[in-house]
């Protein structure tokens, strides 16, 4: 099995001079492909930074990290570009554009990639019926409850078949069955396109679909 994330001796600070404080601290990890890996731990540990690192829209100051064999220490802005284009995100504040319709949403990242038209609007088709909003296609975001808003999120990380999934607090705003069931189908998903994922999460809820589970305290892994 190939390792997807591969983390050693990270440390991470922010601020400068006096203000200067470590948010992670000798960090190491790896996660295998496939994998469904959830992070723990309370609020202010460092998990949204540490998942932001391997997403990379921040860049690393110490240490090692690899994301699909790819070294991103010391990593140029148009490495960290690239590297995102293989990663697909789901936010807390699904992060839809109220402007688009669900479709159009979905097939952003696939438009950003220079995919056809057309071929996109196909990809995003299939994987709105996949999630269940096969009748909610042209609808705005602004008339869906927050579940539905969840599966879009879900669809247009999905959309491009990304190797990893990175998930931060998916179902913080969602009750229980929505949870649920948003979990579940990241789930579903994710093994059918062979993707990992790695899921930020404070609900004890959803624990259970996890492969494994990692707690991060003080900026720093416990197991």
């Amino acid at each position: 099995m190939n390792t997807a994330i591969s983390i050693q001796n990270l440390d991470h600070y922010y601020g400068q001079g006096q203000l200067k404080k470590q948010v992670l601290s000798g960090i190491n990890l790896n996660i295998q492909s496939g994998e469904i890996v959830i992070m723990t731990g309370p609020s202010g540990s460092g998990k949204t930074t540490l998942l932001s690192l391997i997403g990379c829209l921040r860049s690393t100051q110490s240490g090692t990290l690899n994301v699909l064999g790819q070294n991103l220490s010391n990593a140029s802005k148009l490495q960290l570009v690239q590297a995102r284009q293989q990663l697909g995100y789901i936010f807390q504040a699904h992060n839809l554009l109220e402007c688009l319709t669900v479709r159009e949403n979905v097939m952003m990242p696939l438009e950003l990639s220079e995919t056809p038209y057309k071929t996109a609007s196909t990809m995003a088709e299939e994987i709105l019926t996949a999630v269940g909003l096969e009748h909610r296609m042209d609808y705005y975001p602004a008339d869906l409850s927050g579940g539905q808003k969840q599966r879009v999120a879900i669809a247009r990380a999905l959309v491009s078949h990304p190797k990893i999934v990175l998930a931060d607090e998916p179902t913080a705003a969602l009750d229980k069955k929505s949870g649920r069931d948003v979990v579940e189908l990241m789930q579903k998903l994710a093994q059918e396109q062979g993707c990992t994922i790695l899921l930020v999460t404070h609900d004890n809820r959803i624990l259970d679909i996890a492969d494994r589970i990692v707690e991060l305290e003080d900026g720093k892994l416990l197991n």
